[in-house]
């Protein structure tokens, strides 16, 4: 049989979208003489819509969507995920996958385990299924998966097996956090030696919010060996021949090393989110410091230096060296730099508080100050042009609340918000070793000055200030944050690893009290296993410790 996996890029309620590109690949896989294609899952919809799966009509467009495309499906077989409104009394929905060949709905599978954990609420809108499924196609039984059906030891894939399927196909929204693909790939050819079966993986790929999804889509035969594999963060057409005899070898596309794929997902996340919201331009603040270059080397990366605007914002504590950093890297990106002092307006801001505060010395309130004002500034130049603005804030600082409301934490999108500071650190590291980045040719070097990557970090909000003033070693604190957040180890735990208890306490307490900060900052891109939001849900008023 040849098998074509089609890893597209879906938008959420975009049905009429969705559907002309699941025709075009239906189209695409039929002229590349492919006998059946692979549509993952919910794809005429895109995942995760969420509440939209409870408006009536949402779910009738979308059946009215399955019904043009079922007609479209002649000569070949396909599998496309969508949401089910079932007929009948209990009007449930199931989150299936429908069989369209000779221009009908021949049948619909409907997927039995429903994952409640995580980024993840199914329960919250579907019905499971209890039934396996297969059909035939050229001669192959093929049992029919979607996602965590698949994960899962035992029923359906079993059963599937049990009954003579040759193939299992799996239609899937896998979001993706780092090593997510070879995680996904190993596991299932475990799952490919257990059934004696070859497995055929078809990955949705795109970003949708907060959600990355890479794609990855592959083919194990049942040994467990993969035949075929697809490129990450980007639509393709895989075709594969499972007799491996077919007149074109099938494509591995490699594995990108761990930083090359945190960045391309960090890529994609944003593309997605300016594209897909709407949006022409992006403006970020660049500093000089560490963050603010990551953020302004991927966005010129995922949507070119013209769509990209810098803002230098100097105050009196801001050094030369940095603002001398922060030029040279917008020049070395081609972006537009544009100079907006705020000493004036810091001292404005004096002079109307000066009554206020005539009996305290300055604190924190006057650092705070400097950083609202940079973010009104940002704010203005959004609503004036139509820039979405970019924080540029990591998860280390956001974990401790080491960002300003209204003020660093201000803007549409946080591009590295689920990115520890070390991680930081690495992907500059490698963006600069890049041989393939664009502005290297020509050029010895990359973009982000070295000083940029040796200075210790600092916010400059006064004099000579450094952020280990406040916080443990960045090495330090993303191991405890890394055990504490996305681990959920005990401070007892944590301290039995070899962490000193002051800076576990510190780190902990710290956490908590942001809680209230990270409620009220921009969605970003998730890269971790567990990200602040979607992952992570705690209560803001919360007094447990521990």
């Amino acid at each position: 049989m040849r098998l074509a996996l089609c890893q597209m890029n879906a938008t959420v309620g975009d049905i009429d979208g969705n559907a002309r590109r699941i025709a075009a690949g239906i189209d695409a896989a039929r002229a590349a003489s492919a006998e059946l294609v692979l549509f993952p899952e919910l794809a005429l919809t895109g995942y995760p819509p969420e509440d939209l799966l409870l408006r009536e009509h949402f779910l009738t467009d979308t059946g009215v969507a399955l019904q043009t495309l079922a007609a479209q499906a002649q000569g070949i077989v396909a599998v496309v995920g969508f949401p089910e409104r079932a007929q009948g009394a209990s009007r449930a929905v199931y989150n299936a996958a429908a069989v369209l060949a000779d221009g009908q709905v021949q049948t619909v599978y409907r997927k039995v385990h429903l994952p409640n954990y995580g980024v993840f609420d199914e329960q919250r809108y579907f019905t499971a299924g209890h039934e396996p499924a297969t059909i035939d196609v050229a001669g192959v039984r093929v049992g029919l998966t979607v996602c965590e059906d698949l994960w899962l030891p035992g029923a359906p894939a079993a059963e599937e097996a049990q009954a003579g399927a040759q193939l299992l196909v799996n239609v899937s929204a896998s979001p993706y956090h780092a090593g997510k693909g070879l995680e996904r790939e190993q596991l299932f050819a475990q799952r490919a030696r257990e059934h004696g079966v070859a497995i055929a993986f078809c990955g949705l790929v795109g970003g949708q919010d907060e959600l990355i999804f890479d794609g990855h889509s592959f083919v194990l035969d049942s040994s467990g060996k993969t035949i075929a594999r697809g490129a990450q963060f980007t639509e393709e057409l895989l075709i594969c021949d499972l007799d491996h005899d077919g007149p074109e070898e099938p494509s591995r596309k490699p594995i990108a090393p761990a930083e090359a794929e945190v960045y391309g997902a960090l890529c994609l996340g944003l593309r997605d989110y300016v594209e897909k919201n709407g949006f022409k331009n992006v403006v970020l603040g660049l500093s000089g410091g560490i963050d603010s270059a990551l953020v302004a080397c991927v966005a010129v990366d995922a949507l070119g230096p013209e769509r990209v605007n810098v803002t230098v914002m100097p105050s009196p504590y801001s050094s030369s060296d940095t603002q001398s950093d922060a030029r040279t890297l917008a020049a070395n990106l081609g972006v537009k730099l544009h100079e907006l002092p705020i000493a004036t307006v810091m001292s404005a801001y004096e002079q109307a508080l000066a009554g206020e505060f005539a009996a305290h010395r300055a604190d924190i309130t006057e650092e705070n100050l400097q950083a609202r004002i940079r973010g009104n500034l940002l704010m203005a130049l959004s609503n004036k042009f139509g820039w979405l603005v970019l924080t540029t804030g990591n998860k280390s600082e956001m974990s401790v609340g080491y960002t300003t409301l209204y003020g660093d934490l201000a803007g549409g999108f946080a591009v590295i918000k689920d990115v520890p500071k070390t991680l930081v650190y690495r992907l500059c590291e490698w963006r600069n070793s890049d041989v393939q980045a664009p502005e290297r040719s020509g050029r010895a070097g990359g973009p982000i000055p070295a000083s940029i990557i040796t200075r210790p970090p600092s916010a400059e909000l006064r004099p000579d200030q450094v952020d280990q003033d406040s916080l443990p070693p960045y090495e330090l604190l993303d191991r405890i944050l890394r055990g504490y957040i996305e681990l959920d180890e005990s401070r007892e735990q944590l301290i039995a690893q070899g962490l000193p208890a002051p800076e576990v306490d510190r780190a902990i307490r710290l956490v908590d009290l942001a809680e209230y900060k990270r409620r009220q900052a921009p969605p970003g891109i998730k890269v971790t296993t567990r990200a602040f939001g979607r992952d992570r849900r705690m209560p803001i008023t919360n007094r447990y410790r521990g």
